[in-house]
């Protein structure tokens, strides 16, 4: 297990760097992030959560604890994100975040948002992503820019 970077700390308000070589140390680093996601519960983990300030993060969208209603979907590896259209609707939704924990917090986002990242081959793909997953995207995208759940956050 990876240790979870809790907010206050820097790494989590840096911008993470592009990833450019793709390599076993890049698969493990995945892998390590996917077994401390699951052990803590979520169903996405940046890598400035686990002190690695890259563009990377992951999606494993399951029915835990945490989120009882999520959809199932098997991991992905999202590399070097970026997001090229956001739908004009946007949605008010509960979140939490593993950095910031035992909290939840109402954030808007966009129901649907069109993407295009690298896997762990470096291989490009684009896709539409709507819902709760087009959420866990968002989130997780956030962190690759700087920005946690509290600077997205609604009062309630």
């Amino acid at each position: 297990m990876l240790t979870i970077a809790t907010y206050g700390e820097a790494v989590l308000r840096q911008v993470a760097e592009p990833v450019t070589v793709f390599d076993n140390e890049l698969h493990q680093l995945a892998e390590q992030m996917l077994q401390t996601m699951q052990q803590a519960n979520g169903v996405g983990i940046a890598a400035p959560q686990v002190h690695r300030s890259l563009q990377l993060f992951i999606m494993a969208s399951n029915p835990n604890p945490r989120y009882p209603t999520a959809p199932i979907m098997a991991p992905q590896v999202v590399i070097n994100p970026q997001i090229l259209q956001v739908s004009e609707q946007t949605v008010m939704g509960e979140e939490g975040c593993l950095s910031i924990p035992q909290q939840r917090c109402q954030v808007a986002r966009y129901q649907s948002i069109e993407v295009k990242y690298q896997d762990l081959s470096g291989e490009w793909y684009q896709e539409r992503l709507e819902g709760f997953i087009a959420r866990i995207f968002q989130h997780e995208f956030d962190h690759l820019q700087g920005i946690t759940l509290k600077e997205r956050a609604t009062e309630a």
